[in-house]
This record gives structure tokens, C-alpha cells and sequence, in this order.
């Protein structure tokens, strides 16, 4: 059964506890623990609620959080920003409505196939919807695999190809994109499209089964990447990455030689 959204912000909020250090908080050391970072109890006394309250959160039960509760937790768990943003889409989301494989409006698809660069479009579950002919030369050919298979996690955690693309930053690179589809997911949890792709990158790859474990957090950002290409070699990449007008739920994926 799909995991819901409370039980990702539980699994969230229980994820930032242990990584706390308590003798960094000023707490004290003296009781052994029996497990890593900081007891409910703790957290709940630094964000000035209740330890009911807090474990009933950190369980995943249907409980309302108030702004000011989410920014005092925000606060004692000593989340970034973007972790914060994350906290608030979790508890405060609007209901999603289910899943659907976006289609790609044919203006934008044709303007995708006649860039230069390679370029992709995807969605918020990383489906890779519209690609173009460069794209195919440097990441994959998307048209040779089944629409199942298009997708960037997929591709980048199972596929054959994609480690040796990557080369030694492979792991990085796919702990990245793992730590920034998580943004999504959490707040699509419940829906079962969302968790068979995940339930599929379990079974497939050992790495992400242990990423995942870890919660972590990215948002989308620009950047390069080194690709080592079998017929021209290494080659350096920026890469950045748009939302569309026609569909916020469409990003565009550029890759440009530096």
C-alpha cells in the first residue's frame, strides 16, 4: 500500500532528529541512548510543544500543525531552508489529485526538437515526455526504450549505460537526483504511480534503496556535469532547467558544451 503523506513527514521529522547531535544543542550526554540524535521528548521541549503532540507528527497520524508549530520545529531540528519549504509542502499540501502522465502540448515538443543542445522535458515524477535528436547522442536514445522505461531515475539508477555516461561522479550525480525527486514524492506519497516507480528503483539498484533511507533533500538546481561519451570522450556540460508556461508541471532540461 502507498505510503500517505503524514507518514512521509513523520519519516522526515524522525530523519532530522537523528541527526542531531545533542552535546552540540547543549543537552545532556549523561543517559546512554540507545539510538542516534535526539529523543522525541528533546525535540519537542526545544520547539515548545508537547511530546504527545510531536510523536503523534513524528508517527504520521492524521494531525493539523499550525505555521507557527512548523516554524518552531523548523527551528529545533535546525532545518535549512529548503528542508524547511519541504516541511511546510508536507504538512500544509493540498490534497493531489491522481496521478496522470502529462502530455507534452506539440509547440513546445517541436520547439525541444530543434534545439541544438541536447534537451528533454519531463515531469514531476522525472518521465522524460519530449527529447531531442542531440539528447539521444549524448544521454540515451529515449525512442528506443518503452514509454515505461523513460524515465531520468530509472534510466540513471538501472539503466547499463548511465554509470559508465557518468563515470566516477556517477554516484554523486545519482544521489543528487534521488535527494531532489524526494521533494516530490513526499508530497505525492499516496499516489500508486509515484510509489511503484519507487518500489522499482528498490528492486533494481541497492544504492537507492540506501539514499532513499536517508531523506535527504535538494532542491533543483543549474550546474555542470562531466560526460564521458564513447565516441568523443569526456565532455563538460552546464545544464539548467525551466518550467513551462503552457504547464508548470513540465521542466525543460538543457545541456550546453562548456
Amino acid at each position: 500500500m502507498p505510503a500517505s503523506r503524514h507518514t512521509e513527514l513523520g519519516d522526515f521529522l524522525r530523519s532530522r532528529r537523528e541527526k542531531l547531535n545533542p552535546e552540540a544543542l547543549g543537552l545532556s550526554p549523561q543517559r546512554k541512548r540507545r539510538t542516534p540524535g535526539l529523543r522525541r521528548e528533546e525535540v519537542a521541549e526545544l520547539a515548545g510543544i508537547s511530546a504527545d503532540w510531536y510523536t503523534r507528527l513524528e508517527q504520521g497520524r492524521t494531525v493539523q500543525p499550525s505555521i507557527s508549530t512548523l516554524d518552531a520545529l523548523a527551528r529545533a531540528l535546525r532545518l535549512s531552508k529548503t528542508e524547511q519549504r519541504h516541511l511546510r509542502a508536507l504538512a500544509l499540501g493540498p490534497r493531489q489529485r491522481a496521478f496522470v502522465r502529462e502530455k507534452v502540448p506539440d509547440s513546445l515538443r517541436r520547439m525541444v526538437e530543434n534545439l541544438n543542445s541536447p534537451a528533454y522535458l519531463s515531469g514531476p515524477r522525472w518521465d522524460v515526455l519530449a527529447w531531442n535528436a542531440a539528447a539521444c547522442d549524448v544521454l540515451t536514445d529515449f525512442g528506443s526504450l518503452a514509454e515505461s522505461e523513460r524515465n531520468i531515475l530509472l534510466y540513471m539508477l538501472t539503466h547499463p549505460a548511465a554509470r559508465p555516461l557518468f563515470g566516477d561522479g556517477w554516484a554523486a550525480e545519482a544521489r543528487r537526483i534521488v535527494a531532489q525527486f524526494r521533494v516530490a514524492y513526499d508530497v505525492w506519497a499516496s499516489d500508486p504511480a509515484f510509489a511503484d516507480l519507487v518500489q522499482r528503483l528498490q528492486a533494481g539498484s541497492p544504492e537507492f534503496a540506501e539514499w532513499w533511507d536517508a531523506h535527504e533533500i535538494k532542491e533543483v538546481a543549474a550546474g555542470q556535469k562531466v560526460l564521458h561519451h564513447p565516441s568523443i570522450g569526456a565532455q563538460r556540460f552546464d545544464y539548467a532547467s525551466f518550467l513551462a508556461n503552457d504547464d508548470p508541471a513540465l521542466k525543460l532540461v538543457i545541456y550546453t558544451p562548456v
